[in-house]
């Protein structure tokens, strides 16, 4: 029932659709509508407010860690905590709330990492920008960043629960990425500071 519960809540946290409710609050175009069409942050940067798309970030990041957070207050063990931050990005990822067609998960996922450990979401961020500012493109960032994981989580936690959940929330996170890793294969991906796209 711990672990049942842990999911349940973290499902339902991670499903609170923030790049959908910080448009609507900011007055702008639904994220689903243009760019990729993903109800995520680098999408929300794209309708020309960059507070939005911050407050998206933390609002998306902040789902994964407070999951972890509030179940480790009520007293859930390690296994039911990182199980809440894994449902909290399959909310976020699959989201009842949008007809289970989410965004891709990067800023929810380190909350995760930052949930388990801070030196783990640092490292797993600092690879993102340092991909990022190197070529420029978001999604090949999100996807260093997801292959590395594991592996650091291993090396600065060293736990087989804790690796085995972030090993299958960065399978997920690649997954989504599938159309993006077309377009980069193909030359045709946008950059980050490029042309909007249409």
């Amino acid at each position: 029932m711990n672990l049942l519960v842990s999911a349940v809540f973290g499902y339902l946290l991670g499903s609170v659709p923030f790049a959908v409710i910080v448009s609507r609050a900011f007055r702008l175009a639904d994220p689903r509508s243009f760019g990729s069409g993903n109800p995520g942050a680098t999408n929300v940067l794209r309708s020309g407010s960059k507070k939005a798309a911050l407050l998206t970030l933390v609002g998306d990041a902040a789902k994964g860690w407070l999951a972890m957070f509030l179940a480790a207050r009520v007293g859930a063990d390690g296994t039911a905590v990182a199980v809440a931050g894994l449902a909290a990005f399959l909310g976020h990822v699959f989201p009842f709330t949008l007809r289970f067609r989410g965004g891709k998960g990067v800023a929810t996922a380190l909350g995760v990492l930052l949930g388990f450990s801070g030196a783990l979401a640092g490292i797993t961020a600092a690879i993102w920008l340092g991909v990022v500012i190197f070529t420029r493109y978001s999604s090949l960032a999100a996807l260093a960043a997801a292959v590395a994981a594991p592996a650091l989580t291993w090396w600065l936690v060293r736990s087989v629960d804790v690796t085995a959940v972030v090993t299958l929330m960065c399978a997920v996170l690649i997954y989504r990425h599938k159309s993006n890793i077309r377009k980069l294969l193909a030359g045709s991906e946008g950059r980050v500071g490029g042309p909007k796209q249409p």
